[in-house]
């Protein structure tokens, strides 16, 4: 639950006289000055396990870098926080899976089946990892469809 979230309740409670003014301002403070638990090198938790989703894009600018970014951000956070290495461990499954089946893909393409194989498999990688990287955005977890579990 978000700050937002927990302010928005407190106006609720006071709305219908469950807490005072002084009690809301109190809470409010205490909300608004609290140290934010879930945050992972000074960026929340959610926003960081986004990035790493997004980070697949970024093979689109520089070849490789779509499958090392988000890798390198999951084995730097992945012993402090079970989150980032459970979906660290998803998305590596997820980008190896897409490996073997562009390299078969590829291999089809001889007898021009492979051809709209890697079509597809592109428009599937852009669907998953948006999917992915919304659902974690919202702080749910969600598994790539097709990916072979090498990493449990």
């Amino acid at each position: 639950m978000s700050k937002y979230d927990d302010l928005s309740k407190l106006e609720e409670l006071r709305a219908q006289g469950a807490i005072t003014e002084e009690e809301l301002q109190r809470e409010k403070q205490n909300i608004l000055n609290s140290s934010n638990q879930d945050t992972v090198g000074g960026m929340d938790e959610k926003t960081y396990i986004t990035l790493m989703h997004l980070s697949q894009f970024a093979g689109l600018i520089i070849p490789g870098l779509g499958f090392i970014a988000p890798i390198v951000m999951w084995l730097i956070k992945s012993k402090e926080n079970t989150n980032i290495d459970k979906h660290g461990k998803n998305i590596a499954n997820f980008l190896l899976s897409m490996i073997i089946y562009a390299v078969v893909s590829g291999i089809l393409v001889i007898v021009l089946i492979g051809i709209p194989m890697l079509i597809a498999l592109g428009l599937i990688e852009i669907v998953f990892i948006i999917i992915a990287a919304v659902k974690a955005s919202n702080g749910e977890y969600w598994k790539y469809p097709l990916a072979i579990p090498f990493f449990k």
